[in-house]
């Protein structure tokens, strides 16, 4: 399987510079690259697999962290094509809202997941067993991630989404500006497709 980047129209945003955007693109287009590259190599040396059993099976463990990486990118720079546009009363603010606490109260709860110490991402999920909304944090690309779960939200807390504009220490800054040009509308029509 080859994977092709894709390429996304994000409006000037409030708060997330136009370089952060240009940077950040390229670094989703280095997952995409290394994530074909590993099938590449992969192929390459099952020719022999006897030989290059450990590179293989090394390889294979890397491209959960590559695929991860290019799969979340597109979640995160989807979230951000047509502008912001305000969550709407309906399903997603319902489910929400049915996990015992109001918007507000689980908006502030998913910020503080975000602000967890490290790399990595804050995600809502769409569990389809329990029919229900699930809120977690992922290290890296990949680790942490919940199996059989859909992404609804992605929310890149890795550094390189937020340094030209601000500092680690004013990462909660670059939370609320992820907010401010947040296209409810994406999210939405991502959980009308699972539920």
């Amino acid at each position: 399987m080859t994977y092709t980047a894709k390429t996304f129209t994000i409006p000037a945003l409030a708060g997330i510079s136009e370089k952060t955007i240009a940077e950040h693109l390229k670094l989703y287009e280095g997952y995409v690259k290394h994530a074909n590259l590993i099938g590449e190599k992969i192929a390459e040396m099952s020719a022999d697999p006897e030989k290059n059993a450990y590179p293989i099976m090394e390889m294979r463990r890397r491209f959960g962290f590559e695929w991860g990486g290019m799969r979340n990118h597109e979640r995160y720079f989807e979230q951000l094509e047509g502008g912001a546009v305000a969550l709407r009363d309906g399903a997603l603010k319902t489910m929400i809202e049915a996990q015992g606490m109001g918007f507000d109260a689980w908006l502030a709860y998913f910020k503080s997941i975000a602000m967890t110490r490290g790399i990595g991402w804050a995600m809502l999920y769409f569990d389809r067993d329990t029919k229900s909304l699930a809120t977690a944090w992922v290290d890296e690309q990949h680790l942490g991630q919940l199996a059989t779960a859909e992404i609804i939200l992605a929310l890149d807390m890795w550094e390189h989404s937020y340094m030209l504009d601000y500092a680690p220490s004013e990462k909660k800054k670059y939370i609320e500006a992820f907010f401010a040009n947040l296209n409810w509308g994406v999210v939405e029509a991502r959980l009308a497709k699972v539920v």
